[in-house]
């Protein structure tokens, strides 16, 4: 029995073609997932100060939420990649299944969890006890869809790991497309519907993303046939987690210390309080549009890199790495000049707070100069994921956070205020870019080492 996928073999042709065609599409899904954030800040700013203060706080958690979702979603890609380059089917079927089933039980065990550290959480993280009731009205509903967040995810990374990013896309440019309708209808109660304000912007979310629920499943099983018959055997379940997590826990642990060290940020922010807090929460729900193509080129790199190694095509691994190089320093630059000319009117958008614009726009002028360094970064990790080597993405993730990062944005902080502290964020940027091109490069290198080892050996 075969795949059915019409699906354009990774493992000949250009590269550099190959990464076009599997990321525009993930383009404009990601940029249609990214609305998310901008269309729920844009209809929630029209509430005031408090609930735009109130969503910048969750913003964190829903983040680490996400990026635990897209790490689990990595390890079944990088596993179902390489063994679709691999040619074997019957375990690419096994996989997708048994990892949805873990993505399942995950999802519970985070929504009880979620549900009871509300308080204590957001106190931590800083948060006035007037916004408490206003980040409740938030976080309860989300919570409460955290199945609609990461088993979708699963689906969706197993569309990708086999070169369907076409479909994947539509997709999520449907679920947005639905989001942008639902979003103002329950925030302000048109069309008969009550008004529930930010608590609105939360429901609304989980039910668009319950449709990508269904939506991702429906073509995974019967246009793909990518899904088998449940496997209540426990071995058999085991195994399977077991090649999942393998690269899914270090990749859930790159996902989520990037917004743990964003709580943070956003602890020392709110000293300069809370209109500080809505500065840089509209500068980082702008930013992730403005790396839109860098997180398309990321969600592809994986399976490309995958299948690559699955079938042993290790010269299309080391191009890889130049074409990535190259495309990041051009983007980066470009991305870096247009956010320096566009940042204040595309911040007064949000807000017309004069600290809250300040903080944005000093954020949006400074920070981008460094985007080539953090574009790389995302497309290095996504490659070690697919390679099936997950570790390094790990330790240049908590260097970058821990080593660098945290340490540069407490003193830059304390010293120079939010200047400092997006100082310390580019910095660490423009090193951990460098140092990630070196890695893979130099991992690039082994496994051709290691081939032209084994080639050499006599024949038994």
């Amino acid at each position: 029995m075969s795949l059915s996928t019409s699906s354009p073999s990774l493992l000949e042709g250009s590269v550099s073609g190959h990464l076009q065609r599997l990321a525009l599409p993930m383009v404009w899904g990601i940029l249609a997932v990214m609305s998310f954030n901008i269309i729920d800040t844009y209809f929630v700013s029209q509430l005031g100060s408090a609930p735009l203060a109130a969503m910048s706080f969750t913003f964190p958690v829903v983040m680490v939420i996400n990026s635990f979702s897209i790490g689990l979603g990595a390890g079944a890609s990088s596993a179902v990649a390489r063994a679709y380059g691999a040619r074997e089917v019957s375990n690419v079927r096994r996989l997708v299944t048994d990892a949805s089933v873990l993505a399942l039980l995950i999802s519970l065990v985070i929504t009880v969890i979620g549900l009871l550290t509300i308080r204590p959480l957001f106190s931590l993280l800083g948060a006035s006890p007037e916004l408490m009731p206003l980040i409740e009205d938030y976080m309860v509903p989300w919570y409460l869809g955290t199945i609609f967040v990461i088993v979708p995810t699963i689906a969706l990374s197993a569309l990708r790991a086999i070169g369907n990013s076409a479909l994947t896309g539509r997709i999520m440019v449907g679920v947005a497309l639905f989001n942008l309708i639902l979003d103002p209808i329950l925030i302000f109660g048109l069309l008969g519907f009550p008004r529930l304000e930010l608590q609105g912007a939360a429901i609304a979310t989980v039910i668009v993303r319950a449709f990508s629920f269904f939506a991702a499943f429906y073509f995974l099983i019967r246009r793909e046939n990518l899904v088998a018959a449940p496997q209540w055997h426990l071995g058999t379940l085991i195994e399977s987690w077991r090649k999942v997590l393998a690269v899914g826990l270090p990749a859930v642990l790159t996902n989520v210390i990037i917004p743990m060290a964003g709580g943070v940020v956003v602890a020392m922010v709110a000293v300069h309080g809370d209109e500080a807090v809505a500065g840089l929460g509209v500068a980082l729900r702008i930013e992730p549009v403005a790396l839109i193509v860098f997180y398309a080129l990321s969600a592809v790199v994986g399976p490309f890199m995958g299948q690559n190694a699955g079938a042993g095509n290790i010269d299309r691994l080391r191009e890889t790495v130049s074409v990535l190089a190259r495309f990041c320093l051009i983007l980066g630059a470009g991305l870096a000049v247009l956010l320096y000319f566009i940042g204040a009117p595309v911040v007064r958008l949000f807000s017309d707070s004069p600290e809250v614009i300040a903080v944005a726009v000093a954020y949006l002028s400074l920070v981008p100069f460094s985007y080539a360094g953090y574009g790389f970064v995302m497309s290095a990790n996504a490659a070690f994921n697919g390679l099936g080597r997950p570790l390094p993405a790990t330790m240049i993730s908590f260097l970058r956070v821990f080593g660098i990062y945290l340490p540069l944005a407490w003193i830059g902080n304390h010293f120079w205020g939010m200047a400092g502290l997006f100082a310390a964020t580019a910095t660490s940027n423009l090193l951990l870019g460098a140092l990630s091109w070196w890695w893979l490069r130099h991992e690039t290198r082994l496994r051709r080492a290691e081939v032209s080892a084994t080639d050499s050996l006599p024949a038994s």
